[in-house]
């Protein structure tokens, strides 16, 4: 490139981002991430340095931002599926599962739920939500009849059935990781290059395929997506989906209630949750008709499972003795204590996010806030499932899209994937100590928990909020109703303040 670019440009109209030597009317339509983030700055010396003073945007008829993004997810996800290769057909001796890494949940699944002639929940009681169950068995019907045609035709490879379900279940979870990351792109405003923070994420590498929960992400993607359109009742019915795949969604419900609630805009938030609940019973309530005892399986077992390896509850366990709460990290009877003292944890931490959003100075932004809730009940439930954290993918992208904090973040979560593995191999097999194990996962969570402390800097100091002043006059572009909206006057009142006094402190734009 010719010229170094100066980076953003305070202005009376907020901070314009321009080049050096580039006469005063010019600026580009969309955030440069070569000029605003050191990282992908640095990056970018590898192809030729940042962004110059003759480039220009928009001129692609083909490699737009978006085909871009989707591009590196592609190319993440063919290297997620060549690791994952080793456990593909169900036969893992000598526990390669542990040993390549390639443990996924899909393939023993399989066989413990007989997918290949049960239907889960009508057939069979499965630990997962009625609509990922819809989607194990959707992979299976559509695998099934590849097998079927492979047997019949003599002109498609044979393979074992277990095979062809792990293949058609990650090529349907590779297209949930696309919707994501369209989603994320749609969600970003005038940063569209914030999707690719998704799209060469580790965290997608490394769990892509672990498990189904970038079904339930591509639904929760989709209803913040529609949100944003201002299309409530749509946000909702996917948001109820999402809901009916994995109950985490109901959080960002909650956050919507929270800053809905600041804004005065509780009208638009009930209905929302009027569809998100319709669309969560239409899928629930005929399951929980036809049989009632394979319905309410997720939620007994939830309840009596115990701590899961990756959560502090059983970090604490295993400080303080396995009868403190009243189970252990082997399980047994039904942890009642424990289940309160995370259900406790959970209520505080919520409360603590609530007193946020009504008090920040700015209403803040809805990744804001779902990632605030996400990741706090993650840290304070006691199963943190490795592919869990998929669920704060997205959100933690537009929450505070800063490249060097959330690679951080993420190389810890796949880092913690390998210690996992080495763990369950066992100490005689040439694995590791359990010790080992929790160094990586207080590493993990230590991560987590700077990556909140930073978006609640954010949100009490909104000039520090890179989306809000990466572009003059932007408030939230995944807000729909909420962008632009100011504080409702009972809230203004209970404030106990004048109606400006927050407001004018934030630089133009920002309300």
């Amino acid at each position: 490139m010719s010229s170094s670019p100066t980076g953003p440009s305070a202005t009376a109209d907020g901070p314009v981002l321009v080049p050096r030597g580039t006469p005063a009317p010019w600026t580009p339509d969309r955030v440069v991430p070569s000029w605003t983030d050191p990282v992908v700055r640095q990056a970018s010396e590898a192809v030729g340095g940042p962004w110059g003073r003759y480039a220009v945007t928009g001129r692609a008829w083909f490699w737009t931002p978006l085909r871009v993004c989707l591009l590196f997810a592609s190319l993440v996800l063919a290297v997620a599926w060549v690791k994952q290769a080793p456990c593909s057909d169900g036969n893992w001796p000598g526990q390669v599962q542990y040993t390549h890494l390639c443990y996924s949940d899909a393939v023993p699944l399989f066989g413990l739920y007989g997918l290949d002639v049960a239907l889960p929940y009508l057939d069979v009681a499965v630990e997962y939500p009625v609509l990922t169950g819809g989607f194990m068995a959707f992979a299976a019907a559509l695998s099934g009849g590849y097998d079927s045609v492979a047997a019949a035709s003599h002109l498609l490879p044979s393979v074992p059935p277990v095979q062809s379900y792990y293949v058609v279940t990650c090529l349907l979870l590779t297209g949930c990781a696309l919707l994501v990351v369209r989603s994320t792109l749609a969600l970003a405003g005038r940063r569209p290059w914030d999707a690719a923070l998704i799209g060469l994420s580790p965290l997608l590498l490394v769990h892509a395929f672990t498990n189904w929960d970038l079904f339930a992400a591509a639904l929760t993607a989709l209803g913040m997506w529609a949100w944003a359109r201002r299309r409530p009742v749509l946000a909702g019915v996917l948001l109820g989906l999402g809901v009916a795949a994995k109950l985490y969604p109901l959080f960002v419900l909650a956050a919507l209630f929270l800053l809905c609630l600041r804004a005065g805009q509780l009208r638009v938030w009930l209905r929302t949750a009027l569809a998100a609940a319709a669309a969560w019973a239409a899928v629930n309530v005929p399951v929980a008709l036809a049989e009632p005892g394979n319905w309410w399986y997720f939620f007994a077992f939830n309840s009596t499972r115990p701590v899961d390896p990756d959560s502090l509850w059983n970090l604490a366990l295993h400080v303080f003795g396995g009868g403190v709460l009243g189970g252990g990290a082997a399980g047994g009877g039904s942890p009642a204590l424990l289940n309160v003292a995370v259900a406790v944890s959970l209520l505080v931490g919520v409360g603590v996010v609530a007193w946020l959003t009504l008090n920040a100075p700015v209403r803040p932004r809805v990744a804001q806030i779902a990632f605030l809730l996400v990741a706090i009940f993650l840290l304070t439930n006691k199963v943190w499932s490795p592919q869990y954290s998929l669920w704060l993918l997205p959100l933690a992208v537009l929450a505070r899209p800063r490249w060097r904090s959330l690679l951080a973040w993420q190389a810890t979560e796949a880092l913690l994937w390998v210690p996992r593995m080495l763990w369950y191999l066992g100490t005689e097999n040439n694995g590791i100590d359990v010790e080992w194990f929790f160094l990586a996962v207080v590493v993990r969570d230590v991560a987590v928990v700077v990556l909140m402390a930073l978006v609640v800097r954010d949100v009490l100091d909104p000039d520090r909020d890179v989306v809000r002043t990466s572009w003059p006059g932007v408030d939230d572009p995944a807000g729909g109703v909420l962008d632009g909206a100011v504080t409702a006057r009972s809230v203004r009142r209970w404030h106990g303040g004048p109606p400006e006094r927050t407001a004018a402190r934030c630089r133009p734009g920002l309300r």
